[in-house]
This record gives C-alpha cells, sequence and structure tokens, in this order.
C-alpha cells in the first residue's frame, strides 16, 4: 500500500451462532480501538484511519469468538509502500583516467514498494540514457560506465522514485570509482511460465562484448532474446528444460571473463533418480531460523533426505517424494514461507517433441553438432548408430554427456543416415537424421585495402568458389549498411573512407573478406584563425589545423578581404611560406585604418583544400599618409587662373580620420612656395586666382597628403601653365563650296602667331545663316565639312578662332548655295566622240539648256574626261545654254578661264557660281 493513503480496509467475516464478536491483534499485541484513534471496527472489518508506514506496518490476524469457542483468521501482513530521503552527507570524490571503467553506487534509501532507478549527470533537466557504453542495474541502482571518456567528466546523481507513491528522491553527486568486474546473480528461483531476466554487465578497455551460453553445452533456445547493447538476457515463459547453469561472457582483446548464475525452477519437475537441491533465503534481525514443511508436515533430515539451514537436499529422488514443501523463515518478529511443488517424473524416451533434425547440411572440413535430447525419465542412455554400426568416441567423433553426437573436420565420407537410440528403464525409442556435407565456400579473390585520391572511382573484387549445389549470396557492409551485388564506387569522396566487408552467404556457411579504403583529399578547413597584436601594417595570426585527410598538410595560405579588395586576396606573411606543421603567423604590408577580414586555406599534395571560417572583423591601427596624389597637373581656365588637376588617394590608402590635401604651387624661378590646406578626401581640383598673372605663366607644383596622425609625402613637381588670352584676330581667306545638295566645304588660313606671342589656339568655329537656321560646329583643322544641310538653300558662313580663354572675333562672312537635289529617272550616258568614257550627265545636245551649277558641273568633268572645248551662255538668273564645239561657233575664244585637264573644280565652281548675270562664256580647255 501507499504511505499516502488514507484509510486501509482489512475484511474478516465468521459465521457462528450466536453472532461471534471480533477483535484484532497486530504482531502478536492485542489492538485497543477504544484507546488508539486509528483503529476502528465495522462490522468485523479492521479500519487503519490516516496510518503511518512504520507505526501501521505488520502482520494482523482477526479473532472471532462467541460462547462456543474462538478460532482465528489466517494471518494479513500490511505494509506500505514508502520511500525515504537520502543521507545528505556529501559523497566522496574519486578520480579516474580516461578509458578506465567506472561502478558509481547508488545506495538507495530506506524504502518498500517497486522502484525505479535513473541518474543525473551535471543537474541537467533530463535523465542519463543507457546505451552501449552505461548501463543502469534495476536490481542494485547502480551505474556502470564501461569506458571513461573526457565528457564523462562531472557530478553524477542517483534519481529514486516509488512507482507506487511516484516521490522521487535524489542523492547526492558523486564520483567515479575504477572497477573491472561481472555482475551476475549466483543463484535465481524462477515460477513455471514467468519471465526471467538475467543481466550482466562487463567493465573494462576496450568496452567488452557480451555473449551467453549454457554451461552443459546445449544451445540455448530459439525463445531466449538477448539485448546486445545492455547485455540483458531475458526467457519468457519458464519451462523445466530452461533452468540449469547460465554463463555470461565478457571479452575483449585483453582477455575475458566469465560468471555464473543458476536458474532453478520453484516448482520442479525432477526426473525419478536424480538429485534435488532447494535454497531458502530470508532476511531479518535477528538472523531468521529455517524448517522445511511436506505437505504441511515438519520435514525430518534422514536417509536421502539432508537439511542445512535454508538448504534442502534430497539425493535420488523417487516417486514417494512428491509433494507440495514449504520453507519457513523465522524470528521473534514473525514468520516468512516460500512454497513450491516437486513433481516426480518417470517415463521412457520419447522422441515425439524433439526428434533428430531430418538433414544437417555441412561444409567439409566442418563440424557437425547431432543433438538426441529425447523426453525420458530417468535420463535416458544415448547412443549413435550409422548403417548398423556401432558409433564409439575417436579422435573425430565424441558422443557428449548430453547424448549431442560431435564430429570434426568433416569429409565426404561422413555423409550418411545417423540414428540415435535412447534407453532407460522404462524403454527404448530412437530417431534418426542425414547428414550431408558440401564443399566449404573460400573467398578466392578478396577486396585489398587501397588508397584513393577524392574523384577517382574504384572497384572492389570479391570472388569465391563455392560447391555447385549451393547458390552464394553476396552482401557488402560500410558503416553499418548493407548492399549487394558487385562494389563499385564513383567519384569517391572523403565520406567514403572505412572498412568495407564483402560477406557471402550459403545454406552451410558465411565467409568473409574486409578491406579498408583511405581516401586522400584536399585538407578541411583549418579552425578559425584568431588576431592579436594589431599595428598598422600587421597583425598576428594563429589557428588550428583541421583535418589532413590522409595527406598531411605542406603549406598554408593566409588571406584577407576588406570592403575594398574584390574577393579575398592572398597577403604577405613572415615566414613567407607557412609549413604545414606551423599554425601562426605575421601578416604584413596591411594598409592602415582598414577593417580586414582574415581565413587560413591548408594546401597538401592532393589538392587546396575549403578555407577557414573568416576571423573576426578588425582595424588596423591609424597611421600618417604614405601615398601621395598622381597625375598632378592643370592647365586652362580663365584669365588669371592657374588650375591644378589630380587623382585623388583611395579611401584604402588615406590610413586615418581627417585626411585631406595640402597644394603648393610657386612661379617657375621663384624660391618661395605658396600652400594651401584643403580639408576634404574627395578634393581632385583647385584654382588659383591672381588677375595680375600673365597669360600661359609657367608654375611649378606640387600637391600633398595629411590625417589626424600627420603629414604625408607630396607628389614630384610639375610644371603647370596658367591661363591663356582668348584669340584677337579672325581667320583670313575664308571661302566654300557646295559638294552637293546636303554638304558644303569650308576652307581658312589659319592665324598666324603674333611676334612674340604664346598663345595657343585652340580650335575653330564656324557658323551658318539661313532663314531661321543658325548654329556652329568646333573643329581643330583649317577646313571643315559641313553636312545634314537642305538643297538649293542659301548660306552665311563666317568662322572664328577659340581657346581656354574663349572666342575670338569672326571672319568676313562668305554666301553660297547648296547643289539642287538630283533625279535619277533621267538616262544616264558614258560614251565620248573620243572614245573615252563620257561624263555621266543626261543626255545633252547643242543647245541644250540646265541650271548653270550643272552646266558649269557638266563642263568641269568633261574636262576630266578628254572634252577640250565648249561653251556655256547665261540665258537668265542660274540657268545656261550649253554650246558644244564645232564648226563657225563664234565665242571659241578663250574668253573666260584657261585652265588645264588637272585644274580643281573649286575654281571652275568658284568662276561660274558667282557671275549669275546674262553672259556667255567659253571654256579653252587645251
Amino acid at each position: 500500500m501507499s504511505s499516502g493513503d488514507k484509510l486501509v480496509f482489512i475484511n474478516c467475516g465468521a459465521k457462528g451462532n450466536p453472532p461471534p464478536h471480533y477483535r484484532w491483534n497486530v504482531d502478536g499485541r492485542d489492538i485497543d480501538t477504544d484507546s488508539d484513534l486509528n483503529y476502528s471496527l465495522v462490522e468485523g472489518n479492521l479500519l487503519i484511519s490516516n496510518p503511518h508506514f512504520i507505526n501501521h506496518g505488520g502482520v494482523y490476524q482477526c479473532i472471532a469468538t462467541n460462547a462456543f469457542g474462538t478460532i482465528v483468521s489466517r494471518k494479513a501482513r500490511v505494509r506500505f509502500a514508502f520511500l525515504q530521503n537520502f543521507s545528505r552527507k556529501p559523497r566522496n570524490t574519486v578520480l579516474v583516467r580516461e578509458g578506465q571503467a567506472v561502478v558509481l553506487l547508488c545506495g538507495p534509501p530506506p524504502h518498500y514498494g517497486e522502484i525505479k532507478y535513473s541518474w543525473v549527470f551535471n543537474g541537467q533537466s533530463s535523465f542519463l540514457q543507457q546505451d552501449a557504453r552505461r548501463f543502469i542495474s534495476q536490481r542494485t541502482g547502480n551505474l556502470y560506465i564501461a569506458k571513461v571518456e573526457a565528457s564523462d567528466a562531472g557530478n553524477y546523481t542517483c534519481a529514486v522514485r516509488n512507482m507506487m507513491t511516484n516521490a522521487t528522491v535524489f542523492s547526492s553527486p558523486t564520483p567515479v570509482v575504477p572497477k573491472i568486474e561481472v555482475h551476475f546473480p549466483d543463484t535465481l528461483h524462477v515460477s513455471k511460465g514467468s519471465s526471467v531476466k538475467l543481466e550482466c554487465f562487463a567493465l573494462g578497455n576496450p568496452v567488452p562484448s557480451i555473449s551467453w551460453r549454457r554451461a552443459d553445452g546445449n544451445p540455448l533456445p530459439g525463445k531466449i532474446k538477448i539485448n546486445h547493447s545492455t547485455g540483458d538476457l531475458e526467457i519468457p515463459y519458464f519451462r523445466p528444460e530452461d533452468a540449469g547453469v547460465y554463463e555470461c561472457v565478457a571479452e575483449n582483446s585483453r582477455g575475458r571473463n566469465v560468471a555464473r548464475g543458476q536458474l532453478t525452477l520453484k516448482d520442479a519437475y525432477m526426473a525419478i533418480g536424480a538429485n534435488l537441491q532447494w535454497e531458502c533465503k530470508a532476511a531479518g534481525k535477528p538472523r531468521p531460523t529455517y524448517r522445511w514443511l511436506k505437505n504441511s508436515q515438519p520435514l525430518t533430515a534422514m536417509g536421502r533426505v539432508h537439511v542445512e539451514a535454508g538448504r534442502l537436499t534430497i539425493s535420488k529422488i523417487t516417486l514417494s517424494d512428491s509433494g507440495m514443501y514449504q520453507c519457513v523463515a523465522e524470528n521473534e518478529y514473525g514468520s516468512v514461507y516460500a512454497s513450491a511443488e516437486l513433481k516426480v517424473v518417470a517415463s521412457p524416451p520419447d522422441f515425439t517433441q524433439r526428434p533428430v533434425k531430418t538433414s544437417t547440411v555441412v561444409q567439409r572440413g566442418g563440424e557437425s553438432v547431432l543433438e538426441c535430447r529425447p523426453n525420458a525419465s530417468p535420463k535416458a542412455s544415448i547412443s549413435w548408430w550409422r548403417g548398423g554400426n556401432l558409433l564409439k568416441d575417436s579422435e573425430r567423433q565424441t558422443t557428449m554427456e548430453d547424448g549431442t553426437l560431435h564430429i570434426t573436420n568433416i569429409s565426404k565420407s561422413d555423409e550418411g543416415r545417423y540414428t540415435c537410440v535412447a534407453r532407460n528403464h522404462f524403454g527404448v525409442s530412437s530417431s534418426s537424421g542425414t547428414l550431408v556435407v558440401k564443399e566449404p565456400t573460400r573467398i578466392t579473390i578478396p577486396p585489398l585495402s587501397s588508397d584513393a585520391t577524392v574523384g577517382q572511382s574504384l572497384v572492389l573484387p570479391c570472388e569465391v568458389s563455392s560447391d555447385s549445389s549451393l547458390n552464394p549470396v553476396f552482401k557488402w557492409f560500410f558503416s553499418g549498411k548493407g548492399f549487394t551485388g558487385d562494389l563499385m564506387v564513383r567519384n569517391i569522396q572523403l565520406r567514403h573512407s572505412g572498412k568495407y566487408v564483402c560477406m557471402v552467404h550459403t545454406e552451410v556457411d558465411t565467409v568473409s573478406a574486409a578491406a579498408d579504403l583511405i581516401v586522400r583529399g584536399p585538407p578541411s578547413a583549418p579552425e578559425v584563425p584568431a588576431v592579436a597584436d594589431v599595428t598598422d601594417t600587421t597583425v598576428q595570426l594563429s589557428w588550428g589545423s583541421g583535418p589532413d585527410n590522409h595527406s598531411p598538410i605542406t603549406v598554408y595560405m593566409v588571406q584577407a578581404r576588406t570592403p575594398f579588395s574584390i574577393g579575398w586576396q592572398n597577403v604577405r606573411t613572415v615566414p613567407d611560406s607557412v609549413p604545414g606543421q606551423m599554425m601562426h603567423a605575421t601578416v604584413t604590408d596591411l594598409n592602415p585604418w582598414v577593417e580586414y577580414e582574415f581565413r587560413v586555406v591548408a594546401v597538401n599534395s592532393v589538392g587546396v583544400g575549403e578555407p577557414s571560417t573568416p576571423s573576426k572583423q578588425i582595424r588596423t591601427k591609424a597611421a600618417a599618409p604614405k601615398v601621395a596624389p598622381v597625375n598632378v597637373s592643370g592647365g586652362g581656365g580663365a584669365r588669371g587662373e592657374l588650375v591644378i588637376t589630380w587623382e585623388p588617394v583611395s579611401e584604402e590608402q588615406q590610413a586615418g580620420e581627417e585626411f585631406g590635401y595640402v597644394v603648393a604651387l610657386r612661379p617657375l624661378g621663384s624660391s618661395t612656395w605658396f600652400q594651401t590646406v584643403l580639408a576634404s578626401p574627395d578634393a581632385s581640383t583647385y584654382i588659383y586666382r591672381n588677375d595680375s598673372t600673365a597669360p600661359l605663366s609657367q608654375f611649378e607644383v606640387t600637391v600633398g597628403v595629411y590625417n589626424s596622425m600627420g603629414e604625408g609625402p607630396f607628389s614630384r613637381v610639375v610644371t603647370v601653365l596658367s591661363a591663356e588670352e582668348e584669340p584677337s584676330e579672325a581667320p583670313q581667306r575664308v571661302w566654300a563650296r557646295a559638294v552637293s545638295a546636303s554638304e558644303i566645304e569650308v576652307y581658312w588660313d589659319p592665324i598666324p602667331p603674333s611676334s612674340g606671342s604664346e598663345k595657343i589656339i585652340a580650335g575653330y568655329i564656324y557658323r551658318r545663316w539661313v532663314v531661321g537656321d543658325e548654329g556652329g560646329v568646333r573643329v581643330i583643322n583649317s577646313t571643315a565639312l559641313l553636312s545634314g544641310l537642305k538643297g538649293s538653300t542659301f548660306y552665311q558662313i563666317a568662322v572664328r578662332a577659340q581657346n581656354s580663354a574663349g572666342f575670338g572675333p569672326c571672319s568676313v562672312s562668305v554666301n553660297i548655295t547648296t547643289k539642287k537635289p538630283r533625279s535619277f529617272s533621267a538616262l544616264f550616258s558614258r560614251g565620248s566622240a573620243s572614245g573615252r568614257p563620257g561624263p555621266t550627265h543626261p543626255l545633252l545636245t547643242a543647245n541644250s539648256h540646265l541650271p548653270l551649277e550643272q552646266a558649269s558641273d557638266w563642263w568641269v568633268e568633261s574636262a576630266h574626261m578628254g572634252l577640250r572645248q565648249g561653251c556655256v551662255e547665261s540665258t537668265g538668273p542660274g540657268w545656261g545654254r550649253l554650246g558644244l564645239p564645232g564648226p563657225g561657233r563664234p565665242g571659241i575664244d578663250g574668253n573666260g578661264p584657261s585652265v588645264s585637264e588637272t585644274s580643281s573644280l573649286q575654281t571652275l565652281l568658284g568662276f561660274y557660281s558667282t557671275r549669275m548675270s546674262y553672259a556667255s562664256k567659253c571654256l579653252n580647255l587645251e
């Protein structure tokens, strides 16, 4: 019962006439229900109110009395589930070396009722989980750690929970104690049909493996369950044949240890003639005495019966020994009983339930175990026969004590039918089975341990020879995973490193071979680098190495990143090349007052590994600038100005706060510098103004830098000219010609330098006018081509010079009209009287009328094509009549310009285009 229960009710009823009255006693003492308010009677039943687990626990007995006598009930024991607190006394601390085993003793406080043990590590909210390395015994509460690791260091607290009251108490923190042992009970008494669990836990380094076996050599029943992670063995539905001695074997590379324990059936089924031994144990103060009862009568030690304390031994039991046996343990405070039934069995051998295996297949060279386990009482004597011949023990064949036939080094000649014959006083029986011998399976080409590089492919072979009647099944195992078929590893990665096991299974045997695959790859990322000792240009860097992935690290590369860099860049270090065994370096040649992140990359013979995680961002200390401006130049500007320009220093090179520029200048030949300060880091121009400065005066100029830490260097001294004055003369000899309906060419003479003048002409501007249209174009030559003009349009053109100081005066204007756009629908001719290619014009005859420009153009082109003479007569403004050479033509008198075949078109066009009056002009092209 739970100690938290408020009421306890014990029934007692008796029949009698007159009706009986009742009284109770506890532990032999009468209960006074009048004086003890915790007790009360309800129609003979005893009611206990607000019970206490100490005051009200005990053996209760009801007594019923009437006028005819008194009877007593059987005794009833009342016990309360309770759980007291642990002692608060601190537990001793014992240190354990890594790799040793340790047992932590729980030492539970006084309690009653089912309890559950748990452990808490370092005060964590969750309980410690059991695994292959850690085990908690639910018998003792002790915590076993098979192999202590560095992470196991800490405080361990035992937690005990009463499953009935749900109360939990915690011990004081306790350390570990090194101890190596195997835990297993000596004797367990098990009831028929119940389940029994055996705990076996071994401590050792390396962690031992646990296996189980029966001491008599018989195989473990198939129903047995073994938990390999905890080492527990469980036997469900315990039967008489499960009784016996069991062995727990703990084994590692340094040795082995064996513990034994015996399982006995409480209700024993014993074969006639066997020896019976029962043991009864009880705890009590004072120490209890023991006596035995058979069928409720005292059992006297005599003859075959021996009684020694709580141990009962009966030798060579007979049918008359069957019955109910009780062990009574008692002291002055009471007695306890344990009961068991003994059934003596007598029967002839019987193979009905366990016949010899019909067919046993084994491999040649192996061994075979043929079991013969008939039910017989007393135990039967066993003999084996083959083909009518009795088998006798030999070097290879042995009949074991339990009747099993053991054959070693089996050959083909051992094949055949085997018969087990069992005899006892009550009869004879036999059972037969066949032994089949197969050729053993052998791995002829095993997988070989190999090295590979990341990215390669590899085939692991595994070839076998086996009996032709067997079908071998291949299975590979790697990292706890199994897969069938051939094994090819493509595109090998680091995760493929490990042990590969080829296992071949047949009906007869299983063989395996293993190979280690070592994958070599670029190093893994180093640990995050730590930055220390930061100066303006250096830092100290240190890091931890990552896995080298089976290829030693040869060198480390240090990389840095700033807000101004494009990605990560290698940086200079001391030493210049950081060897693989060194994990620190000094980074040099950094820029002052710049934020840096650093990372480390490891390199081995396979390649460059992954970079480390970047370090925490740091800023180097400030310093005076070390970089001067570049590309210092200048010139231009307005009259009286000296314009100075330079390329600004990048923010990365400014080395500190409050960065600015110092501009120094002096006239060429002067010894005195004029300086000015520009406080803007983005400044790139300074204009010095002095109205008394002559145009194009030479100045020596230099630009320096500074910041809050001091002044930096100046640039090299360069010579810069002050602003020039604007041109004072206009261009001369300006003239133009119409090239087409949309283009005009303009020509002029450059402005010659005046005597002693230093002014520089930067270019020319022309202007053009038409009604509602005006514009200009800047050129640097003494000719210009105007395009995009309107056809048959009058233009007025002027030219003026320009330099950095401004514009000069305009030239005299010239007038010109663009050509009329041509019609391309007319026919063209290329012939001539002389046989030369003729001009490309419409077919013309004598006295043809056409615009004057076209007529003059025709003449010019004709001159180049071989026509030597002709006249053009003006018939009106802009029109002319063409006269072809012929006899009697007046006017072929050379009146007009005399030109050669190579005369410029401009000369001819100028001659005709400027004569708009009514006139007749003839050309002598000879």
